[in-house]
């Protein structure tokens, strides 16, 4: 991706995550609040109900806990933020400490990172790294250490950082080989759900049963929390 096609991408992904200095935080809460839409065929839009129905990545399960990307947080909590993030999306490294915290004080999420690199080859290179790295169970060493960056990542700056965080790279190496369509495949879900839910840039989220897509602040977060588990019992 060139810099000119990577600068749209960004500003599209820029306004999409809220951050208009002309929305006050009640106004974010209130286009938030218009544009959530519970999880569900109902909720969905024709094409990616025809999408579900082919390939069934949206079932819930699949959204919120899927079996093949390792849980943080608590992984027995009673709620899930789904992340949609890209390792070279600064707007998902600025967020990744606020929402590290808002998971660790609530001490009941649990947090779901979905690799979306929609930023070029870097992106997906650093994306399979990751998840290759959960067969020698760092996959969250890796993301902590890929995503922590206050520059675009390389490839290989990326492999320094692994290797910083104990993550063995000659293994990571053979497990990228041995399960690369395993690695294709779970990125290849979490692209499909990203685009039935309309997600135009990273980041994106799912809280709850609630879609969220773009930056929230710390407060804000723990308002769809709060809000999530009413809904959730609610049912």
């Amino acid at each position: 991706m060139d810099e000119t096609a990577e600068r749209t991408v960004m500003d599209r992904s820029k306004k999409t995550a809220g951050t208009n200095p002309g929305h006050s935080r009640r106004e974010a809460l209130g286009l938030l609040g218009a544009g959530v839409g519970l999880l569900g065929v109902a909720s969905l839009p024709r094409a990616a109900f025809a999408q579900a129905a082919a390939d069934a990545v949206l079932t819930e399960a699949l959204v919120l806990r899927d079996p093949d990307i390792p849980a943080g947080g608590n992984p027995d909590g009673d709620i899930s933020i789904v992340e949609w993030f890209d390792y070279n999306c600064p707007y998902c490294r600025k967020i990744a400490p606020e929402l590290a915290q808002v998971v660790q004080d609530d001490g009941k999420v649990r947090l779901v990172l979905k690799d979306w690199p929609i930023l070029g080859e870097v992106s997906k290179i650093t994306a399979r790294f990751a998840l290759a790295a959960k067969y020698q169970d760092k996959f969250m060493q890796a993301h902590e250490a890929m995503i922590g960056v206050s520059s675009r990542l390389t490839e290989a700056r990326a492999r320094e950082l692994l290797a910083e965080k104990g993550v063995d790279m000659d293994r990571l190496n053979r497990d990228l080989a041995a399960n690369a369509k395993a690695i294709d495949a779970i990125l290849a879900r979490n692209n499909a759900q990203a685009e039935a839910f309309g997600f135009r840039g990273t980041p994106s989220f799912i809280v709850g049963k609630f879609r969220v897509p773009g930056i929230l602040t710390m407060a804000e977060f723990e308002m769809v929390i709060k809000d999530a588990r009413k809904a959730k019992a609610a049912n």
